[in-house]
């Protein structure tokens, strides 16, 4: 039951998702009561966080096991000794699965009250505790020590510093203030810590916050489920064309035995240290990280390479991953998205530019991963329909690991077409409350089966390039 309204969205947008999930051909296959309950349910799952936490082990520097071990332990410290299992999915063998436990509907509220913006308040639902940046309001008497309520402003509309709000504000559960509202107002830009430590969580989920770091990577499921699909070998020469933070870019050099040569793009230098400093952090030393737009990644003039810098020559890469920049509108939680339809349209021609520069840019025989965390039917198949029309040296292939669901119907692809493409699509199944009680009856099969089901929307589609694009 869905304690949470539905994702807020502008009125355009929410069309134009309806029209890509009631389109002619869902609407033939499914009935138009059954596509409008899916959509309902998308749009109301979207707002409610994944049945699981994900963390993917780094299998370079530990076995899993072992790192099972070390947070089953770390588990029951956070959680005062109460038992959460820690499940290996079977067929990522480097992923483990904490389930989260909530709604808890019984939480009383406190009259001290902090607002945090909405992007802090999905982080809080995912475990994390409140920091400072993230919070625009607190009460006028609230002191350091002090019980006080979290609430999500998820329209934006509170006043930096104010006293009070009487606006939209979705309750996420009770913590304790580690300062005063002075304090966390006086205007000392250094202030980044914690600012309110979460004890009553609406969604009881794990906090990562520097647990295991150099072993574990928080990601969410699809996303660790991409580097497999990629397939990456040793000693292969790789590029990750849009890599910030450095989840999958990471990944992929611990699947090949961090041997071979794994390139990673980002045009933002921020991100680009981002990556670096993960690379760091996990031991990894086969990444190369360059702030570079990937769109301009093909060097296009045929004199020598220089010394392994972007732009690169043509057919340089064995394995190519292109995680497009997106709409992402498949994250979750997420209980408002002010985006625009313009906004939201725009993702597609980027898309395609990126496509064709990993085309040009991948060897004959080469493997291309396309992804997005989004669930629009134009950033997904669309694009997949797109390039199997402009690009004819590519073919599509099956996946291995299969985890998601096949492709949408509506972009004109074939059944066996379809069935080649993940789809993690949240509106799969209704949102669940989930409690202790109900994991321990639960079997570890059916546990896997609702961590597979109930994550982000994402898509994922793999190519072969059969013949030279030269």
């Amino acid at each position: 039951m869905s304690v949470f309204p539905k994702i807020s969205l502008r009125l355009e947008v929410e069309n134009y998702l309806k029209a890509g999930f009631m389109n002619k051909e869902i609407l033939s296959a499914l009935g138009k009561q059954e596509a409008e309950r899916r959509f309902e349910t998308l749009l109301h799952n979207l707002s409610h966080p994944p049945s699981f936490t994900t963390v993917r082990v780094n299998t370079h520097l530990a076995s899993v096991q072992h790192v099972k071990n070390l947070l089953f332990d770390e588990l029951q410290k956070q959680f005062n000794g109460l038992s959460f299992p820690v499940l290996q999915h079977p067929d990522l063998q480097d992923v483990l699965l904490i389930p989260v436990i909530g709604p808890r509907k019984n939480i009383k509220q406190q009259p001290c009250e902090v607002i945090v913006g909405a992007q802090c308040g999905s982080a809080v639902l995912r475990g994390a505790h409140v920091y400072v940046p993230g919070i625009v309001s607190a009460s006028k008497f609230m002191k350091g020590g002090d019980d006080v309520s979290v609430y999500s402003d998820i329209k934006g509309k509170c006043k930096k510093g104010a006293k009070e709000f009487d606006g939209t504000k979705i309750f996420l559960g009770n913590g304790i203030s580690e300062l005063s509202r002075k304090e966390i107002f006086s205007g000392l830009p250094e202030l980044k810590g914690v600012g309110v430590r979460m004890t009553e969580p609406v969604y009881l989920s794990p906090s990562f916050d520097n647990v295991l770091p150099s072993y574990l990577f928080l990601q969410n499921l699809p996303s660790a489920v991409v580097s497999h699909v990629l397939d990456p070998q040793p000693g292969e020469k790789i590029l990750d064309l849009c890599a910030a933070p450095g989840g999958k870019t990471t990944h992929i050099a611990a699947l090949m035995h961090d041997q071979g040569e794994v390139i990673a793009l980002d045009k933002i230098s921020k991100k680009v240290e981002k990556i670096k400093q993960n690379a760091l952090l996990l031991g990894l030393n086969s990444i190369r990280a360059f702030c570079f737009d990937g769109t301009k990644a093909l060097k296009l003039d045929m004199v020598k390479d220089t010394d392994g810098e972007p732009p690169f020559l043509p057919e340089s890469f064995d394995r190519i991953l292109l995680d497009a920049p997106c709409s992402g509108m498949g994250q979750r939680p997420n209980m408002a998205c002010t985006w625009t339809l313009k906004e939201v349209m725009s993702y597609q021609p980027l898309q395609r530019k990126l496509f064709t520069v990993a085309v040009e840019l991948l060897k004959p025989g080469g493997v291309l991963v396309y992804s997005t965390c989004t669930v629009t039917l134009a950033e997904n198949e669309e694009q997949v329909a797109w390039a199997l029309e402009a690009f004819p040296g590519l073919q599509l292939q099956h996946q291995d690991p299969q985890v998601g669901g096949e492709g949408m119907l509506g972009a004109g692809l074939s059944p066996e077409q379809l069935k080649r493409l993940q789809r993690f699509d949240p509106s799969a199944m209704r949102s669940l409350d989930r409690d202790i009680g109900s994991l321990r009856d639960a079997s570890i099969e059916d546990l896997v089966w609702l961590a597979n089901k109930d994550c982000i929307g994402f898509f994922i589609a793999r190519f072969v390039k059969c013949k030279s694009t030269q």
